[in-house]
């Protein structure tokens, strides 16, 4: 197949990331993949796995491991998702010794053209058979470019893979591996109409990635509800917990931040992206590698110094021109709403905060607004190109007595931004990794 057309087969397959409603226990199926992988003779047995759940930061955390294994001279797999502009975006491997021929290189190592159209016409056939005698029904778009990572990370020979969930944890395709190590990042509400209306359920979800004995598990600090189940399901399956805030602690220099944990100590560090936010997904990321000390891993101090000095991690507090300031951040839920209103007001000088704002219809609305009201000092509504994606006009609601914008696209808010904003103003653009993505592009 050509790449054009390994596009259109991929797109094909029902992609849930596009659909606000649909029932998710019935939706989602792991033993789908799995017995799938079956087929391919396991693929993802052969990995070493760092495995990330949570609510807001797994990006993030994901990408601070990637680049402080790659730095220790670990060819090192990294799946995320969603994607902001192309999806090969999802499946990268950092290579040692590389570096950025160009700082408009965003995702380095991620699968090229070419050999994603490889791994297509090759699996093509055997999802087909697959797809036609399943009894949990055919492939998803997520399970299908889980399979395509796994099976990529074991041609190039991955050291480590470390892989971001897409939705919950217990369900999620990326769950049929079982790893070395589990990150629970910071646990807050999102998607209760799927994961459950309680945080307690919520995290039951997330907790789902913590299901083999032996199994190290490092977690930030959680609400009571949610550190109770995490607790409960390591001692359940015999897995080892270390908690931000008791056996993993952090604290901020004047020239950086300093991480203690029960795998060592390092400090002077110091990362790109902004945020206190960013700190905490850090120093999980920092006890995450630690831990792999245990399964023979050696990573230096210094490895970890510029791992984390080099990981980039676009569209998150991302800031992409000056005079006046843009900043794009993916924040899709009220904690991430919070976090990047804190980082805002923490690092940056501004006369005016010109918020562009898109929404998709499955989110805490009400939430990601009323956190944001009081930072912006003029609103522009928009939408991304995603049937998920609120009409901006019920968005009005939840800025009354603000000076508020209503546009039709992404493209629109963009141009609108221009023009409204002075060298001396701040444009946030947030509220779903669709409109950054989109306003984003050049």
């Amino acid at each position: 197949m050509t790449y054009s057309e390994t596009k259109e087969y991929l797109e094909s397959f029902v992609n849930y990331e596009k659909h606000s409603s649909y029932p998710y226990k019935e939706s989602l199926k792991l033993e789908r993949i799995k017995g799938f992988l079956d087929l391919l003779d396991n693929p993802e047995r052969g990995l070493r796995c760092v495995h990330i759940a949570g609510t807001k930061g797994k990006g993030s955390t994901a990408a601070f491991i990637a680049y402080i294994l790659r730095e220790a001279g670990f060819c090192t797999g990294l799946y995320t998702s969603p994607h902001l502009r192309d999806f090969r975006e999802r499946i990268r491997v950092l290579t040692p010794g590389f570096r950025l021929s160009t700082p408009n290189l965003d995702f380095e190592g991620m699968i090229s053209r070419h050999e994603l159209s490889r791994i297509a016409t090759r699996l093509k056939p055997a999802i087909q058979k697959y797809n036609r005698t399943s009894e949990f029904g055919p492939l998803t778009f997520f399970e299908v470019h889980t399979t395509f990572a796994f099976v990529y990370f074991k041609e190039k020979k991955v050291n480590f893979a470390v892989l971001e969930t897409g939705l919950g944890g217990r369900l999620d395709a990326t769950n049929a591996v079982d790893a070395l190590v589990s990150v629970i990042t910071p646990i807050s509400y999102e998607h209760t109409q799927k994961l459950g209306k309680t945080l307690r359920k919520i995290a039951g979800e997330k907790a789902g990635i913590i299901k083999n004995p032996g199994l190290i598990v490092i977690s930030a600090a959680q609400k009571k509800e949610a550190g109770d189940v995490i607790r409960k399901r390591c001692r359940l399956y015999r897995a080892k917990l270390y908690e931000a805030g008791r056996q993993i602690r952090f604290r901020k220099e004047k020239s950086g931040f300093a991480v203690r944990s029960f795998f060592g100590a390092h400090e002077n560090l110091r990362i790109q992206l902004l945020g206190r936010h960013q700190i905490e997904n850090a120093a999980l990321s920092v006890a995450a590698v630690g831990a792999l000390s245990l399964h023979g891993a050696r990573i230096s101090s210094r490895a970890v110094k510029m791992g984390l000095r080099n990981a980039r991690w676009p569209g998150r507090c991302e800031v992409v021109a000056k005079n006046p300031v843009v900043i794009l951040d993916g924040a899709q839920n009220t904690a991430s709403a919070a976090a990047i209103k804190q980082a805002v007001r923490d690092n940056f000088k501004y006369r005016r905060l010109i918020l562009v704002l898109g929404i998709s219809d499955d989110k805490d609305i009400s939430g990601v607004c009323r956190q944001l009201y009081p930072l912006a000092d003029e609103i522009i509504l928009t939408r991304a190109d995603s049937s998920r994606a609120t009409d901006p006009k019920l968005l009005m609601k939840y800025f009354k007595g603000k000076r508020t914008h209503a546009t039709k696209s992404v493209r629109e808010a963009k141009g609108l931004a221009r023009r409204l904003a002075s060298k001396e103003d701040l444009v946030l653009v947030t509220g779903s990794l669709f409109v950054v993505g989109e306003f984003r592009k050049k």
